[in-house]
């Protein structure tokens, strides 16, 4: 059952202090003389005194006997009364003068009584708030939110979840219906077969297949199972009336259910979850074959770049004899009397081998400038069938005017079972008339217009090569979102996600002065432009004095600088911390962690009823241990007693959510604010952003080869506070580019530390990202490397420096970024909204797009606000000090992490990525709960040592961190003693 302490509902705290008592219950000389004028016996003014401040912070009334004695007490002071008794609270609690108080109260708070008009308001918020909303404690908040704006006393507890239970169960029940009634009988019968059991495996339990490694005969496979899927989706009624919140449960919840739970579900509910769960696979089945064809052509590139820098490695010494060969041409053209001698002398030097000669030097001249498109050739000649099966199933469309890659992907299929080598664009059906290819790069077209003989006219292209361009363009423009597949989800047309007019016509003020910019497209350019113009200024002048950046032979060198710190001092302590630290298990650990939240509290069954689990605390600790620390639940049964594998893997399924870890881990991290340490390392106001390889086996669609780790696996990409902390995670794969989820973490952020500064590895340095991080009110700020390979744009035209200027090369198009700024506005309103995600976005952003002006403004914006803190970077020695000391509290949190993840030797053993995510969710809340323990831990024995006469500097607290190892032993007897006595956590401990 959903618990008060879950909402927002007003209540007092448990732990009152005097300094509180006396902030919020100490009354104003105003509301004495109130008092005094409506009540005359000492005992009614204590109980409207009383009645008073307490509606003031809770918002209803209460029995005053209820009330904590300390407030009572403070109160009675107020007004000279020595002494109270209970009997007398009671006795007021009864009287007449209560009820003529409560009215005085009402009347002077401007508040109403909770009558039938607010009865019917309740139930007219929790109706509307259950369509969006999914936990009761959500919509119990803001039924609450909206009767203190239309200033109604707040009802009891009970009444207002009473009220959110009845209106979600409406909802979910309308939502139930209106599928159900849509079905026919042949469909349902259709429905009822996926539940029937079969000696391999039941039709439900292959609606929740997932691709594996993306081999030719696992693509016809799962090609083939997205035509089944298909199947069905013809005959299902359409899902586009059901709220995105209940969307997502019902996808939830129908993935955590086995054939044995659904065949006990009502059927108006059973077949709703049913459709609802394969439009979303179908959805998910249309993502992977666009990942896949993505992949393979990807993958095509870097193999051919990977065989190009092999060959010229390979070919050094016969471009030595080409060349010599060369020589002794001429030299045999120069000996020779008579031009018959001459060609005589050449034959002779390739002695029958000219042909031989020719075609290495054609060979050669194909790779020339870097060129590896023709090593895709031998790949494409056994991939090209899984391609064009790809492309088959995907609906790829334009979004926008331009179709010539559709209409070039036609041709293409219309000439897949061709067998010619070259293809005439004159015949009929030929492509002159058919596509542009404007588009072409020079690369692709020497290699496409290669002519099978001398004399040839350009009327013959080479088909293959063709073919392979038109696929590597059709990658290209899915990336870049000129290209979208219908009826997908990560592949379908982002505007169609962004606010509409009348939305973005309402909000862009409001917004504008949130992020604290002009939204007059005028204004924006010139405060913008006037600032840019401002800091190069002061960096030109300053330049002649800036001791860490000055320019050499290779360009401009930025020189490192280290701060001064007593470093023994620091060891010292930390030494000491060390040695008093209680040896603990990692179980004891995380009961005790848990045990000072209550994070079980969190963890309910997806379908929303209540749980039903015994020792709730015991499998949730359990499970956490098990997925977090990667033990698996075979081992898991084994090494804790009392649970058998079953019952740990069971409450993963049904109880545990994304979204719910994540409440959790905003629930540690509060916490952890709450401690004066972690004030010392940072002021919360900035994160960083790093990821780290995690292994998967190769049997999933996540896992790619990573080159810089040397092994197959996906990312964790984490936010890490400036205070230690875990702000947020994800995982995604090794092959895309990190930069686009930098923004994602700090957006979706909910904890108390809310950073507006954030720092990143080298590939935050895109311009995309840096223009929608300013529009988002973030300030990027990456680590910089080869600064002197990034270009700086001038505020404008003609603008010369006495310094610096080397630096900078073309203006920066102001016009463009004026033109186009309420089309940027209107995707950052979009994310703050939470109709799209920035990585969403950003995947568009990130890659070249001939077509999309969005891409061309969002960089053009992008280059100024680079350009700017770029700037800053070189001028500001400070700035570069913390962003290499935030970036190195990233990778210190990937190691700590990767500490506590000990179990199957670091091995995510699962293969669906929507469990991968959840443990690497599970691994950041084992880790972020370690911290908290440590920081506890650690704030006791500073203040012991503080007190044996230690020097404790800030400096010294500085300099330590929370990622500690050494007192806690991962492995051995796992004993899971809820019984012991746990200290409470005191975070009010001074150092």
């Amino acid at each position: 059952m959903t618990s008060i302490y879950e909402t927002a509902y007003p209540r007092f705290k448990l732990n009152l202090s005097e300094k509180d008592i006396k902030e919020v219950y100490t009354p104003t000389p105003e509301e004495l003389e109130l008092i005094n004028r409506h009540a005359h016996q000492t005992m009614g003014k204590l109980g409207l005194l009383i009645n008073l401040k307490v509606v003031q912070r809770l918002g209803y009334f209460v029995s005053v006997k209820s009330i904590p004695k300390a407030i009572v007490q403070h109160l009675a002071v107020c007004i000279n009364l020595k002494r109270i008794t209970l009997s007398q609270l009671t006795q007021y609690d009864r009287s007449g003068a209560k009820q003529r108080h409560m009215k005085i109260i009402r009347s002077h708070l401007n508040i109403l009584p909770f009558n039938k008009t607010a009865k019917t308001l309740v139930e007219q918020i929790s109706t509307k708030a259950a369509k969006t909303k999914n936990e009761l404690a959500d919509i119990v908040n803001i039924v609450i939110e909206e009767l203190v704006r239309h200033r109604f006393e707040l009802p009891g507890f009970t009444t207002l979840l009473k009220a959110a239970k009845q209106a979600r169960r409406q909802i979910n029940n309308q939502c139930y219906q209106s599928i159900y009634e849509k079905l026919t009988v042949q469909v349902r019968s259709e429905l009822d077969t996926l539940l029937e059991k079969t000696s391999s495996e039941s039709g439900w339990q292959r609606l929740k297949r997932e691709p594996k490694s993306p081999t030719q005969k696992e693509v016809k496979r799962f090609i083939k199972h997205l035509h089944w899927l298909h199947s069905f989706i013809d005959d299902l009624p359409d899902i586009n009336d059901i709220p995105v919140a209940k969307y997502q449960l019902f996808v939830l919840e129908a993935r955590s259910l086995d054939i044995g739970d659904l065949s006990r579900v009502k059927a108006s509910k059973r077949y709703c979850l049913m459709v609802v769960f394969i439009h979303a696979q179908f959805k998910a089945a249309m993502d992977d074959i666009a990942d896949i064809l993505i992949k393979k052509i990807r993958s095509m590139h870097t193999k051919a770049q990977q065989r190009l820098q092999a060959y010229h490695l390979e070919r050094v010494k016969r471009i030595d004899q080409l060349i010599g060969q060369f020589k002794n041409v001429i030299n045999a053209y120069q000996d020779g009397q008579s031009n018959r001698q001459k060609v005589d002398n050449i034959e002779h030097v390739f002695n029958g081998k000219m042909e031989q000669v020719l075609s290495q030097c054609e060979e050669h001249l194909a790779y020339a400038g870097n060129n590896y498109y023709p090593f895709m050739l031998s790949q494409y000649q056994s991939l090209r069938p899984v391609l064009f099966n790809c492309l088959d199933i995907l609906n790829v469309q334009s979004a926008s005017n331009d179709d010539s890659m559709i209409k070039a992907i036609e041709w293409m299929q219309e000439h897949r079972s061709s067998h010619k080598e070259f293809v005439s664009i004159l015949s009929d059906g030929g492509l002159r008339n058919r596509i542009n290819l404007n588009w072409l790069p020079e690369k692709w077209r020497k290699l496409v217009f290669s002519f099978p003989e001398e004399g040839s006219s350009r009327s013959m292209v080479h088909r293959k090569y063709l073919e392979l361009a038109i696929f590597s363009q059709v990658m290209n423009e899915l990336l870049s979102a000129d290209l979208f597949v219908k009826d997908s989800d990560a592949h379908m047309d982002y505007r169609e996600q962004l606010v509409d007019t009348e939305t973005y016509d309402k909000e862009v003020e409001h917004y504008g002065e949130l992020v604290g910019l002009s939204t007059d497209a005028d204004e924006f350019v010139y405060v913008f432009k006037t600032e840019l113009t401002e800091t190069a200024l002061l960096i030109d002048e300053s330049f002649p004095e800036n001791a860490y950046a000055s320019f050499t032979d290779k360009g401009l060198v930025v020189h490192k600088y280290s701060k001064n710190t007593d470093k023994q001092a620091i060891e010292r302590v930390d030494e000491l911390i060390t040695e008093r630290l209680e040896k603990v298990s990692i179980m004891d650990v995380l009961v005790d962690s848990e045990k000072w939240l209550d994070l079980y509290k969190m963890f309910k069954p997806i379908s929303g009823f209540d749980s039903k689990l015994d020792d709730p605390r015991k499998r949730f600790i359990t499970t956490l241990f098990c997925y977090g620390c990667n033990l698996g639940p075979s081992q898991t049964a084994r090494s804790v007693k009392g649970l058998s594998r079953k019952q740990v893997a069971w409450l993963n399924l049904h109880y545990v959510t994304e979204e719910r870890l994540e409440k959790a881990l905003v629930s540690v991290i509060n916490a952890y604010n709450r401690f004066q340490l972690p004030g010392f390392w940072g002021s919360g106001n900035s994160a960083s952003a790093d990821g780290t390889m995690w292994n998967v086996y190769e049997e999933n669609l996540i896992s790619e080869y990573h080159i810089r780790y040397g092994g197959y696996g996906g990312l964790g990409y984490y936010h890490v506070s400036d205070k230690y902390i875990a702000l947020f995670s994800h995982f995604i794969p090794c092959g895309v580019y990190e930069a686009i989820y930098i923004l994602d973490g700090l957006l979706k952020n909910e904890s108390d530390i809310q950073p507006d500064t954030l720092h990143g590895d080298t590939q935050a340095q895109s311009t995309p990202v840096f223009g929608l991080a300013y529009l988002l009110g973030i300030n990027l700020m990456p680590r910089i490397r080869d600064i002197k390979k990034l270009i700086f744009y001038r505020p404008e035209k003609g603008v010369k420096y006495e310094h610096i200027n080397s630096l900078f090369g073309e203006a920066i198009n102001w016009e463009l970024i004026k033109k186009h700024l309420p089309d940027m506005l209107r995707v950052a309103i979009s994310i703050k909204t939470g109709k799209i995600t920035a990585s969403t976005i950003l995947k568009r952003l990130g890659t070249y797009s001939r077509k999309n002006k969005l891409y061309f403004a969002f960089r053009e914006l992008g280059r100024a606000v680079r350009t700017n803190f770029l700037l800053k970077f070189i001028g500001d020695i400070e700035l570069r000090h913390t962003i290499n000391a935030a970036t190195n509290k990233s990778e210190e949190f990937n190691g700590f992490t990767k500490w506590l993840f000990f179990g199957g030797e670091g091995m995510i053993a699962e293969n669906l990525r929507y469990e991968q995510r959840k443990i690497i969710k599970y691994n950041q809340l084992v880790a972020n709960l370690v911290i908290l323990y440590n920081v506890d831990e650690m704030t006791k024995i500073l203040n012991q040592l503080k007190q044996e006469g230690y020097e404790i500097t800030d400096a010294i607290l500085a300099g330590l961190s929370p990622y500690r190892t050494n007192h806690i032993n991962r492995f051995g007897d796992y004993t899971l003693d809820l019984k012991r006595k746990v200290a409470p956590m005191n975070y009010k401990i001074k150092i």
